[in-house]
Formats: C-alpha cells, structure tokens, sequence
C-alpha cells in the first residue's frame, strides 16, 4: 500500500507493550493516584480503569474531577523511563519492515513524548521518524478524539487523504476514517472491522498491502 504519509501508533502497534511496558505504566498509575487522591491501592485501581473506560484516557477522568493534579507531573510519573526500558518488546521484523515503507512516517501516541523518544530509541527506529505527535504535544488531547488528529494535521501541515494510520485500536481507526485518512487494523485474530481498510495480522504484513 503507497501512501504519502505514514502515522503509527506505538504501544501494542510497534512493540507488545503488554507484555512489559502496559503492567508497568499502569502500576504506576494506580500508585500516583494512591499517593495524590489518598486512596487504597483497590480504589486507586479502580479509579483509573474507571476514567480510562468512561473517557478513553485515565488522563481525562483526572482533569475532570481532580484539576489540582499537574497533568505534566502525571505523565512523568507514570512512565518511568528506567523501569520500562528493562524489557523492550518489538514486533517480529519492525526496523525491516518501516524500512520497506515509502513516505513520511510520523508517530502518533497517547504517550508522553519522553516515553515516544525513549521507545523509539530502544527499538532502534527513530532514524525512521519524521516526528513525533504525543499527548503532551497534542494539548493533552488524546486519540480517539478528533481534536488529537486535527492537531496532528495542522501540526505536519496534512491532508487526510494522504495519510494511512495503523493502529490496534479500532475506536482510533474509527476517528481516522470519518475525516478522511486510510486506516490499518493490527489485530491477531485477522476478522474486519467497519473502521478498518485493511486488516493484518502482524506488522510485517504491511509493506505487501496493496492499495
């Protein structure tokens, strides 16, 4: 699949961040959140699963209802740099696969950018990057809102057209699709999705797309 410009996202999309990198960032959570709101680790747990499930991001559900919380502060502790680069998972054939790939690529995550940097880094692939859009770039704006891809658009100065994203999360395929970009569904078990125009089912499959 030829596309002019290429926008990935990063957890569970270049690497298996559930494997490692997922375990870690939400522990973290829950222990800031214990440590900020005074909670037991049960409640803080709770807390958190509850804001990402009703706003998409615990971020969100925090802003909201706690706007006391540093949301630069948050994010900092909640991906410590040292701990996650312990295990580093990339998906089978990631460098040789972006290598494959003609047109811009530029990263889009939910992420913090030192964390973006950090896993670039540590999967060998930031030479790959045209740049970075992350949430604390993003005006801590995160997908699947339309907002976070405007943004990402006048940033980069693209037309959606132009752009393919691939993701693993179908609720952000889905944002994509209505303005206007392709979309690439990562998803092991391979079945369609209305928000998807392609499926694979694993990242090495995507140079061999055919637009």
């Amino acid at each position: 699949m030829h596309s002019t410009v290429w926008l990935f996202d990063l957890d569970n999309t270049l690497h298996h961040a559930s494997r490692h990198a997922f375990p870690v960032i939400d522990s973290a959570m829950t222990c800031y959140l214990m440590e900020e709101l005074q909670l037991s680790r049960q409640d803080a747990n709770h807390l958190r699963v509850h804001y990402w499930q009703r706003y998409g991001a615990t971020l969100l559900g925090l802003r909201r209802h706690h706007p006391h919380i540093d949301p630069h502060h948050f994010l900092a502790a909640c991906h410590p740099l040292d701990e996650l680069l312990r295990e580093v998972h990339p998906m089978p054939g990631l460098r040789q696969t972006l290598r494959r790939l003609h047109g811009r690529k530029i990263l889009f995550t939910n992420g913090p950018l030192a964390y973006a940097r950090t896993m670039l880094a540590a999967l060998r692939i930031e030479h790959e990057f045209d740049g970075i859009a992350a949430i604390d770039t993003l005006k801590l704006t995160p997908k699947p809102l339309p907002a976070a891809y405007r943004h990402v658009l006048r940033h980069f100065r693209l037309a959606p057209h132009d752009c393919t994203l691939v993701e693993d999360s179908a609720d952000n395929l889905l944002t994509a699709r209505r303005l206007g970009m392709r979309t690439v569904w990562l998803n092991r078990s391979g079945r369609r999705h209305p928000a998807a125009d392609r499926v694979i089912r694993r990242l090495c499959e995507l140079p061999a797309l055919k637009r």
